[in-house]
């Protein structure tokens, strides 16, 4: 899911997020967002794999990735929904655009509705596809500033329960190692509401996180929804990623017959666009 969200919002889902590095392009790894953040860059990889074998330069990397975001929802219990097929894989990447696109763990609700406002995303699409991280782990580094010196103030986060604060405190001392990993939610391999429900009860891991119910009027009431109904966060969460996955850049790109680099000319053939 995270690796959809990552590659989608920096120019679109066209699996630039998956191109390694080249002498004259910075690629999207390891962008601030991304390095020591995204894996299961090996799933893709060994699915594209298979895919050439049995249908060479019909699937693209693209596609995959999309599918495999909701292929992991439905294995840890969460909905399934059908996948529009047709994208393309781009010709390049940029890491100054991960760089300057994607939001920072420390985030507000304000910043985050805004972002998610520029691309045509409601306030419902960004609380529901925050709820990815029902499942799933995050450094001590992304937080450390939320313990020790919330805003500057020299003073935690007002908005953490005490007793999920002081077990914070133990994981991620402030002189401890930042790459240390706590769970986002109580259940951290089961998709499920259990996310929003740790929000409303003030324990949240990220800012990002938290601030959808601590920051603004309008995401608090979705958040306190879904909470107590599942089936609506569900059903929400499959519109917005359905919309994220629309998210194109209008560029031409080509089916990579490997997602790590681009095609050779001679295997590209002409450049098309997406759907």
């Amino acid at each position: 899911m995270r690796l959809q969200f990552h590659d989608c919002f920096v120019n679109g889902c066209d699996a630039s997020l998956l191109l390694d590095d080249t002498p004259n392009m910075l690629g999207e790894k390891l962008a601030l967002s991304n390095i020591n953040s995204l894996r299961s860059y090996q799933v893709i990889d060994e699915t594209k794999e298979e895919l050439e074998l049995a249908c060479p330069g019909v699937v693209s990397c693209a596609d995959i990735l999309i599918m495999a975001a909701r292929d992991a929802v439905e294995l840890t219990g969460g909905p399934c929904w059908e996948v529009k097929l047709g994208r393309l894989d781009s010709l390049t990447a940029s890491q100054e655009d991960s760089n300057r696109i994607m939001p920072s763990p420390r985030a507000n609700a304000t910043f985050l509705i805004d972002l998610f406002k520029s691309f045509n995303l409601s306030i419902t699409d960004l609380v529901a596809l925050s709820g990815s991280h029902s499942i799933g782990q995050a450094r001590c580094f992304s937080i450390v500033f939320r313990l020790y010196n919330q805003s500057g103030t020299g003073r935690p986060d007002p908005n953490m329960d005490p007793t999920n604060r002081e077990k914070l405190d133990h994981l991620c001392p402030l002189t401890g190692d930042g790459n240390v990993t706590g769970d986002l939610d109580a259940t951290p391999l089961v998709f499920d509401n259990q996310y929003f429900k740790d929000l409303v009860n003030l324990r949240g891991f990220l800012n990002s996180d938290q601030t959808l119910f601590s920051g603004d009027a309008q995401t608090r009431e979705l958040v306190r929804r879904f909470s107590r109904d599942q089936q609506a966060f569900f059903f929400a969460f499959v519109e917005g990623m359905v919309k994220l996955g629309d998210l194109q850049s209008g560029q031409p790109g080509q089916v990579r017959k490997n997602c790590r680099v681009v095609n050779k000319p001679a295997e590209s053939g002409s450049y098309q666009v997406g759907f």
